[in-house]
Formats: structure tokens, C-alpha cells, sequence
């Protein structure tokens, strides 16, 4: 730097330049000014004996010394002075006035100060600040090559002023910081310009992000944090990503640097808000949200190491809350210093090598007192059931939950969980597979309960206009119905009572004290080959959240939970079984009946009271398991007796078939003119499924269709599984006007039969299974109350559960008792196809035993059925003769001879 390069800063320039204290500060060597006056480094000092490793005191108790007056040396210089003009003495005033002028005069000249501009102290500004700004100049000066000079310059004068430097003029341009200069993000994030603009970004994106409506988000956001006594400030990506584009392409990248950043920022936004909240929270944590890309659990790979993950699953595991060391402190033994603080990571205990004031090698101490911890949580989470392919084990991952994230979440929950997927040093692993192997864990910095609510949230307004839409159809109930396990032909009666489990009534909990459960659980039992398994695989691939089981695969523990000891902290842990798995879902159990005693007995209590309490190990807690449970079970033998009562049928036991609210019993019948029909179904639907079926080739396919959906047009399944959820979530049906005393009446009538019967137990549960069928139809018509119908549908289904449990014999007699309640809803159509199968069947039986054989030709006098049909107030058959179901099995009708024909 020669003399036309040096600073002048104040108004008598030799006087900064007499003496050498400002020519080498501690760790640099900068050049002495090239001045004429003497004494340039002081009195008896030459240039080469000053010691280049301390060099001199700027700012001590000599310091005011320079500043003393020396009349030989506080002139001006007269080259470049008009000496023969005489100039007035300014005043103070008019001096700051004609400063402030040419400031500006330079600002709009492109705001580069000009080389050799005098300055004059301002009133206001002291020494130090004076030497602080001379330095910060010299410092500036030797990085020209890597600033723009004209922001350096417009930084100094601003310092120089004292009026401070804006947060605007700080932040770089968007260009500088994507140019990453050849460095990857993480070393680009961590240097020091680059982090000072990340800093004021996101720190002005807190400050000044709005939304459409034109409310501050992150004002409103951080007032309700600290009402709560809150740590965590919820940013979400997608608005991050609209705002500062750059900020969220960094943040995957280098996920650790950036939320440090972030945090300290989030921080001082905070207080700024909040002065005094720093003694609540040390910490302000900012979590991210809504991460555009979903991970699954078994997807992960190298690839995403240290980076930025969001990815979902079920917790199956967790531990206790501990304390983890963040900043320590030691205790030297020998002299009793207090080493530290020593910030420690995640992956290495940090220890101090040698006392600094005694030298000695140890042993340290953890000072209790002064050490910072942090809480701590390991939680396992495993891929959702319903997600796993075929054939394959479940994933599993450990997270770590540290500071409020602890306690977000129990076993049972099916999470989202957005955080840093590390790897860590595991010795079991080398010794099984040999090193170098590391264990991966995610690094929790957000997390989200998955439950109906998420799912809802998901339904475009497409999706919801066409639900409206949908559930304004008349038959909307029967459109439901028809359009549940559409590949499976026939059974109505499974398919009605599926429909309403899938629906589901409306839990209630009264004060918080008594809960009563709104979940229909179901039962179905009967002959192999029905279809049963099918209903429940079907019904796996609909609901929302199902677990699939089977009775002999599944043990007592397996269904309910377990405890284990945890392999690192050694202590007990408590992990999820199926029903806590399937918590506000469906639990399907096939092969019911092969399931031991002992087992069964365990899920009594999630069956009814919806939890599952748990007192092993020291262990004493209850388990939530709110789920719909749907089994099936085989008969006694193989088949299912129809001589026999239903408890001499299955071996089960009356507590468990009486938490049943449905039970449906298959047989399987013989009719010629069914099977023909079944047979039909199963042969079209294989053709029309064949993976090398070419569209248009099946004609005639739909009519074999048509008579399994009762002429009604079935939901596409698609959206059936949208409506289910959507009823679900935002229709809550109330019992207004419910009439009480037809459910009363059916309740009395029907303990009489069973106590006659003995069948199967009627009890008080029954009562509430027909409630909860009423609302479960409401819903399915997203109703907001309980109709007339609901509870007519309800207790249609309650009988038709009940009487097909009976025996043959008395099942035909209870039919007529209960005649007016079951032809509800039923199309006349479909009531006189029933009692004309029972002519036939009759005739078939009388044939046998006359003749010894069947005729191909079954001959049922009209009147008979007349009679019949009037019994249940139909007195026009003409539409019966004329409807595609007469036809479709084979029924003719001979006016002349008033005869009705059926051929076999």
C-alpha cells in the first residue's frame, strides 16, 4: 500500500501517522504508512526491530497518548492549498451540513467513496469505534478481489458514521448465492458469507411471509408457540420453497447446517417478538413439514445418507425418556478445574485429553451442576401392513426423537416422519457381517399422526363434488351394497353387513368416563369354498387401515402386544401387536376357529371395551386398539349342520360370539339353476380378468354380471374407498328422533326366541349393535341424523343374523313371525323369487320321495303362489312375470293353464 492508497480519517491526517501501533495488529503484517514526518514508528524504533510475533498494544492505557496534543505535527499540509484565498472557520453545524452533502452527492454518483476523502471525526463517535472502522478499512482493502468495492465502501462509510449497516445491505443477490463456486453444499452452506445471507433469508422470510388471505403466518404461528411454552416452530417446505427457492434446494442437501442456521434465526426472531422468552426456551427448533417426496422404509439407500427424508410407518417400539449429554463440563480430579464446555455429538463421546492448568492426564469427572442435557427417545417404526408386498418381512427403522419431539407418539400410531437419515458406528453389526458396516438411524426433525384426518386432506375438491354428488342417489344404500366384492357372486347378506362394518357406528364417552364402542364387528361362518377368505381380503384392499391375520399364525401376544427387554438400553420395552396396529382401522382374522382357547380369550377385551391392558415386567399400562374386527371361522367338522343350532355348529364360545354384532352364516346349497348361474359368473369373470383379454372381446359378459348387482350400477371401487373415508371423517349421525319402542319390542321378542331356541345368547349388546348398524347407515347416506329407515335397515339385519343362526326347523316359522320387519327394503321382485324357490323346493322334495327322481320340468300352480304372495300384501304379480330375474332362473309363466314352469 503506498501513500496515494492510504485512509485518511481524520481532519489532521499526520496524526494518525506519527506513531506504529496502527501498522501491525496481533496475527497480521501490514505495511507501515509512507509518511515524510519523522518518527513514523515511534520514538526509537526502527522498521525491523519491532517483533513481528506480538507487535503493539492498539487499545490500552496508553491508547489516549496518541491523541495528545503535538503542535509541530497537528498542521496541514500546504501542497495542494490555496494559501493566498483566506477561508472562514466553519461552524459545527454547517460542517456536518456540507459532510452529509457530498455523501450524497457520492451515493448518487454510483456510491463509491473517492481515494484520499477527508473525513472528520463525528461528535458522537469514540476512539475505539474510530480504530474499529480504520482496521475493518485496512482489512477490506487487501479482499477487493472477492467483494464488489462499491458495497465495501457504502459498509465503511456507514460504520464510519455510526449510523449501522441495514439487513438489506448485507444480503447478497440471488445469483452470488446460488453460485456455489465449485464447492458442494454442505462446504458452501458453512462458510461464512454464505451463511450470513441464509441467515438474513430465512430471518426475513419469518418476518414477512404471508398468506393469500394477507395474515403474517409466522406471527400468528410464533405467538401460539409461546402461549404453549413451545420450542418448535413448524415451517412448511412448500411455502419455503415459493419464497426462497434457493434455501429449500440447500435444505435436503445439507440438512444439519441448514436447520442450525435456521434455528438461530428462528431464535432472534423470537425474542425479538419475545424478549425475555429465552429463560422458557434456550432453544427455538425449526421443524419442516411437507417434504414433497415420501420414502418408503425399504427404499432407503446410500443415496440418502445425510440428506433431508420424509417417510412413514407404524411405531412398534419405544423407550423411556432419557437425558443426553449436550454441552458438558469435566471436574479435573487432581485440581479441581472445570474443563469445558465440550459440545458432544451424536456419534462420539467427546473427552478433554490433559487439564490445562494442572497438565495432568486425569481422571475427569462430569460436573452434574453445569453439564446441559437435552431429553432423548428411541422409537422403531415399521412399514405400514398394508404396504408390504407379498412374501415379505416387514422393515424396520430406529429414530431418535431429542428435545420436545419426545413423547410425540406410542406404539399403534402410524406416523410421518420428516428427519435426517444418518448412519452411526454399530460394533454387533462388524462382528456379524465384518467391518466396515454402520447401523442407520433417522435423526427425528418432525413429526405427524397419520390417522382419517391426513387421509381426508388428500381428497381433491373433484373428489369431494363427486361424493356430494353420489350420496344425493336415491338408492344410494343399495348402489353401496351391490358395489361390495363385485368379483364375488351373491351372498347379500355378508355383502350388507360388510358395508355397514366398513361405515361404522359413532363411539361415545360420555364425561370422559364410560366409553361405548361405534366400531360393528363381524362374524362370518359356514361352509368351505363360500367365498369367506375372499371378503376379507377384498375388504383389505378398501378400508384405510386394515391388518391382515390369520388364527393359526397369529398367537395371543401377537394379536394384542409384548414386551421385550431392548437390546442397547436393556430395559423393558412394549411392542405393538396386530390390534394396536390396526387402531381406527379394520383387523381381519381368518381361520378364527383354529386359534387356541388361550389366545382367543386375550382379545375379548379389544373386542368390546376397544383397549388392551397390559401388566407384565413392571409393566402396567392399556393399550388403544379402536379397531373394526371381521372374522371368519369354518363349522365343526367342515360343514356347517343346519339341524344344529349355530353354537353346536362352531366352537366358539357364547362371551365371544355375543362381542359379535353380525353374524352370517354361508351354506352351501344345492341349486341347479344357482350353480348353473355361479358357474357362469366364475367362468366369465376368469375370461374377462385374462391378463391377455383384449377390450370388446367378451360380449355378453355384463348380463352374467348383472343379476349378482341387483340391477342397480355398482361405485367404482376407487371411489367407494374415497366416500368410506370421507363419511367417516366429517358426518357424525346423532339419534334424534329414534324410535325407541319398536327397538324394544324387537329387543323382548327376540331374548324370547333365543331362550326357546338356544341358538345363540341375546344380550344388552344387541341393543347397541342395532344402534350403531342405524348410524353406520346414516353415514352410508351422510346423514346427520337417524331416520326411520336407518333403524328399519338395522333391525332387518339384526334379524337376519339372528334367524340364520336357528335351526332348519324353526328357521321357516320365525321368517313368518318376524315377516314384517324383514321385507323392509326388500323389492317385491326379490321376495317373490324367494318364496317361489321355496315352492320348488318343496315340489322337488315331494317328487323324490313319490317318484324316486327328479323331473326336468317343475310344474308350481299359480294360485299357490297368489296365496303366498298375499300373506305379504303384494296382490299384482304381473311385473314379477315380466322382470329379468323371473327369467334369469328359468321361470316361465303358462297364462292358459295357470301354471308356473321351471326347467332343469
Amino acid at each position: 500500500m503506498d501513500s496515494s492508497e492510504s485512509y485518511h480519517l481524520a481532519t489532521s491526517p499526520s496524526r494518525f501517522s506519527r506513531r506504529g501501533e496502527l501498522t501491525s495488529s496481533p496475527g497480521r503484517d501490514l505495511p507501515p504508512f509512507e509518511d515524510e514526518s519523522e518518527g513514523l514508528l515511534g520514538e526509537g524504533t526502527l522498521p525491523g526491530e519491532e517483533d513481528e510475533g506480538d507487535g503493539e498494544e492498539l487499545i490500552g492505557d496508553a491508547m489516549e497518548r496518541d491523541y495528545r496534543a503535538i503542535p509541530e505535527l497537528d498542521r496541514y499540509e500546504v501542497e495542494g492549498l490555496d494559501l493566498d484565498e483566506e477561508l472562514s472557520e466553519l461552524s459545527p453545524g454547517a460542517r456536518a451540513a456540507a459532510e452529509d452533502a457530498m455523501r450524497r452527492r457520492d451515493r448518487e454518483q454510483g456510491g463509491r467513496l473517492r481515494r484520499g476523502l477527508l473525513y472528520e471525526t463525528p461528535h458522537h463517535l469514540s476512539t475505539l469505534h474510530l480504530l474499529i472502522t480504520f482496521l475493518f478499512l485496512l482489512t477490506d482493502s487487501e479482499d477487493e478481489d472477492e467483494e464488489r468495492p462499491a458495497r465495501r465502501r457504502r459498509l465503511a462509510e456507514r460504520a464510519a458514521e455510526g449510523t449501522g449497516v441495514d439487513d438489506e445491505e448485507m444480503i447478497e443477490s440471488i445469483e452470488n448465492l446460488e453460485d456455489m463456486k465449485g464447492h458442494s453444499v454442505r462446504e458452501w452452506v458453512v462458510m461464512a458469507a454464505p451463511r450470513l445471507e441464509i441467515y438474513h433469508r430465512f430471518k426475513n422470510f419469518l418476518r414477512t411471509h404471508v398468506d393469500e388471505n394477507g395474515h403474517n403466518v409466522f406471527k400468528e404461528k410464533i405467538s401460539d408457540m409461546c402461549k404453549e411454552n413451545k420450542e418448535s416452530l413448524v415451517v412448511n417446505y412448500e411455502d419455503l420453497a415459493a419464497r426462497e427457492h434457493v434455501l429449500a434446494y440447500f435444505l435436503p442437501e445439507a440438512p444439519t447446517e441448514m436447520l442450525k442456521i435456521f434455528d438461530e434465526a428462528a431464535k432472534e426472531v423470537v425474542l425479538a417478538m419475545y424478549p425475555k422468552y429465552d429463560r422458557i426456551a434456550q432453544e427455538i427448533h425449526v421443524r419442516i413439514c411437507n417434504l414433497p417426496l415420501v420414502e418408503e422404509l425399504r427404499s432407503l439407500r446410500q443415496l440418502h445418507l445425510n440428506q433431508l427424508i420424509r417417510t412413514s410407518g407404524v411405531v412398534t417400539c419405544c423407550t423411556g425418556v432419557l437425558p443426553q449429554l449436550g454441552m458438558v463440563k469435566y471436574n479435573c480430579n487432581k485440581c479441581n478445574f472445570i474443563l469445558g464446555p465440550f459440545f458432544q455429538s451424536q456419534n462420539q463421546e467427546v473427552k478433554p485429553g490433559s487439564c490445562p492448568e494442572c497438565q495432568s492426564f486425569g481422571p475427569f469427572d462430569i460436573n452434574m451442576e453445569l453439564t446441559v442435557y437435552q431429553n432423548y427417545q428411541r422409537i422403531t417404526i415399521q412399514e405400514s401392513p398394508g404396504k408390504i408386498a407379498a412374501g415379505r418381512l416387514p422393515r424396520s427403522k430406529d429414530a431418535i426423537l431429542l428435545a420436545d419431539l419426545v413423547d410425540q407418539c406410542k406404539p399403534g400410531d402410524e406416523i410421518e416422519l420428516t428427519g435426517i437419515y444418518n448412519n452411526n458406528y454399530d460394533g454387533s453389526l462388524n462382528m456379524a457381517n465384518g467391518f466396515p458396516v454402520f447401523a442407520t438411524v433417522i435423526m427425528a426433525n418432525h413429526i405427524a399422526r397419520r390417522d382419517n384426518k391426513v387421509a381426508v386432506a388428500e381428497l381433491t375438491d373433484e373428489d369431494i363434488k363427486a361424493i356430494v354428488a353420489l350420496s344425493k342417489d336415491e338408492r344410494i344404500g343399495e348402489r353401496v351394497f351391490a358395489s361390495v366384492g363385485p368379483s364375488i357372486y351373491g351372498h347379500e347378506d355378508i355383502k350388507r353387513g360388510l358395508a355397514l362394518a366398513l361405515f361404522g357406528g359413532e363411539p361415545k364417552n360420555p364425561g370422559g368416563k364410560h366409553k361405548v364402542r361405534g366400531d360393528l364387528n363381524v362374524l362370518l361362518c359356514g361352509d368351505p369354498g363360500t367365498a369367506k377368505s375372499q371378503f376379507l381380503k377384498y375388504v383389505e384392499k378398501v378400508a384405510s387401515r386394515a391388518v391382515f391375520t390369520t388364527g393359526q399364525g397369529a398367537s395371543a401376544v401377537g394379536l394384542t402386544a409384548y414386551v421385550q427387554r431392548h437390546p442397547v438400553t436393556r430395559e423393558w420395552t412394549l411392542e405393538a401387536g396386530a390390534l394396536v396396529l390396526a387402531d381406527r382401522g379394520v383387523c381381519l382374522i381368518d381361520e378364527f376357529d383354529k386359534m387356541n382357547d388361550a389366545d382367543r380369550t386375550s382379545i375379548h377385551e379389544a373386542m368390546e371395551q376397544q383397549s388392551i391392558s397390559i401388566s407384565k415386567a413392571g409393566i402396567v399400562t392399556s393399550l388403544q386398539a379402536r379397531c373394526t374386527i371381521i372374522a371368519a371361522a369354518n363349522p365343526i367338522g367342515g360343514r356347517y349342520d343346519p339341524s344344529l343350532t349355530f353354537s353346536e355348529n362352531v366352537d366358539l364360545t357364547e362371551p365371544i360370539v355375543s362381542r359379535f354384532d353380525i353374524l352370517c352364516v354361508v351354506r352351501d346349497t344345492v341349486d341347479p339353476v344357482q350353480d348353473e348361474m355361479l358357474a357362469r359368473f366364475v367362468v366369465g369373470s376368469h375370461i374377462k380378468h385374462h391378463p391377455s383379454n383384449k377390450e370388446g372381446g367378451m360380449a355378453g359378459l355384463e348380463e352374467v354380471v348383472l343379476p349378482n348387482t341387483t340391477d342397480v350400477p355398482p361405485i367404482p371401487q376407487e371411489l367407494l374407498r374415497k366416500y368410506i373415508m370421507y363419511s367417516k371423517e366429517r358426518v357424525r349421525p346423532k339419534l334424534n328422533q329414534m324410535d325407541q319402542d319398536k327397538v324394544a319390542r324387537i329387543y323382548s321378542d327376540l331374548r324370547k326366541e333365543s331362550m326357546a331356541t338356544g341358538s345363540i345368547p341375546i344380550t344388552v349388546r344387541h341393543i347397541e349393535s342395532m344402534i350403531r348398524m342405524a348410524e353406520a347407515h346414516a353415514r352410508m347416506h351422510l346423514r346427520d341424523y337417524v331416520v326411520e329407515d336407518d333403524v328399519n335397515m338395522a333391525i332387518r339385519v339384526m334379524l337376519e343374523s339372528f334367524i340364520d343362526t336357528q335351526k332348519f326347523s324353526v328357521m321357516r316359522s320365525m321368517r313368518k313371525t318376524f315377516a314384517r320387519y324383514l321385507a323392509f327394503r326388500k323389492d317385491n321382485n326379490e321376495l317373490l323369487l324367494f318364496i317361489l324357490k321355496q315352492l320348488v323346493s318343496e315340489q322337488v322334495a315331494y317328487q323324490r320321495n313319490r317318484y324316486g327322481a327328479q323331473q326336468d320340468t317343475i310344474e308350481i300352480p299359480e294360485k299357490d303362489l297368489v296365496d303366498k304372495a298375499r300373506q305379504i300384501s303384494i296382490h299384482n304379480l304381473s311385473a314379477f312375470y315380466d322382470s329379468e330375474a323371473f327369467r334369469s332362473n328359468k321361470f316361465s309363466h303358462d297364462m292358459k293353464k295357470k301354471l308356473i314352469l321351471q326347467q332343469f
